[in-house]
């Protein structure tokens, strides 16, 4: 599979309510950072090389860049980066963006944020983005407490226009059903990938059967795996299903979580050019039935929590949404 020759279209598109986004888009996670995302004391990424992605992302067909406020490292911000690379925006461009948990200048979480505050952090997207509306909104969710009152205060942001379309963030089905009493969702953005939170499985079907997008994050299981080369903690089956296609195990895992049903969108995340490329081009893999009975197998036992080079667990050390 040639990566260099292949755009975001070969993945197919979904409909986030009246937007179509192309089912490989483009996670701005690590885009202000090297290293593991969202941890202090990481380096700042080059800007130039980030500007860049951000732009061959586009060139190469990507038209949903997941981002959020809280995306930010030492002199870099995920979404002044986007602002900078990509506006004025293409007109079927969707960014999407969460709130609900907010950090400090220093990088330190506060305080989950009430239906009071969720305003606030709305209009700071506005404001580092530089539009006058937002695309999509996701509240993030942490415990599984109700999000009514939450919620209730997007969808009002919703029919006042600064919100186009909302969605879910680390939730649970009862949170999809009490959302959906309120305002239509359209996304739910949830951990999971090969191996990683096999109990979603039916959350995932749930979601499919509403009509509702389910956008993974963690879908290139481990941070060493980020990157799409074949650590000492890969899974043999992975490897195995990767050479035979010429591709990296990461283009596997992304393949592989495309299989999972028309409504999955992946959103990969690097700031680096080539892995961009690959990311890309993992839309155009295609497993065979055995293979994706292998891995599916696989993923139901649960059993890429290991790090097969050491025997320890690996679930848990990549990025979070």
């Amino acid at each position: 599979m040639t990566s260099q020759t292949i755009t975001a279209a070969a993945a197919g598109s979904w409909t986030l309510g009246d937007l179509t986004v192309r089912r490989i888009g483009f996670g701005a996670m690590r885009l202000a950072q090297t290293g593991p995302a969202l941890v202090s004391g990481a380096v700042p990424r080059d800007r130039a090389q980030a500007l860049g992605v951000l732009r061959r992302a586009v060139e190469l067909g990507v038209n949903h860049i997941d981002t959020a406020a809280f995306y930010f490292s030492p002199l870099r911000s995920a979404n002044e980066l986007i602002n900078r690379a990509l506006a004025p925006y293409p007109e079927d461009l969707v960014i999407a963006t969460k709130v609900g948990q907010p950090r400090d200048p220093s990088g330190a979480w506060l305080p989950h944020a009430g239906p009071d505050r969720l305003r606030g952090l709305v209009e700071e997207n506005l404001r580092q983005l530089g539009r006058d509306h937002l695309d999509l909104v996701n509240l993030r969710v942490v415990g599984a407490g109700s999000v009514a009152e939450r919620f209730g205060a997007l969808a009002e942001l919703r029919t006042a226009g600064l919100v186009r379309h909302l969605g879910l963030s680390n939730v649970l089905p009862h949170h999809l059903d009490e959302a959906q009493a309120i305002a239509p969702v359209v996304c739910v953005q949830n951990m999971y990938g090969l191996g990683v939170r096999p109990e979603q499985d039916a959350f995932v079907g749930l979601c499919r059967a509403r009509g509702v997008a389910f956008v993974p994050f963690y879908a290139i299981a481990a941070d060493g795996r980020q990157h799409g080369a074949a650590g000492r903690g890969e899974h043999p089956a992975v490897v195995e299903v990767a050479r035979a296609h010429g591709v990296s195990p990461a283009q596997v895992r992304i393949a592989w979580t495309l299989h999972r049903g028309p409504h999955v969108l992946a959103i990969p995340g690097t700031g680096d050019p080539a892995h961009l490329a690959a990311n890309v081009a993992a839309g155009a893999l295609r497993l065979s039935a055995a293979e994706l009975d292998r891995l599916d197998a696989l993923h139901r036992a649960g059993a890429e929590s290991t790090d097969w080079g050491t025997g320890s667990t690996a679930r848990g050390t990549g990025s979070t949404g």
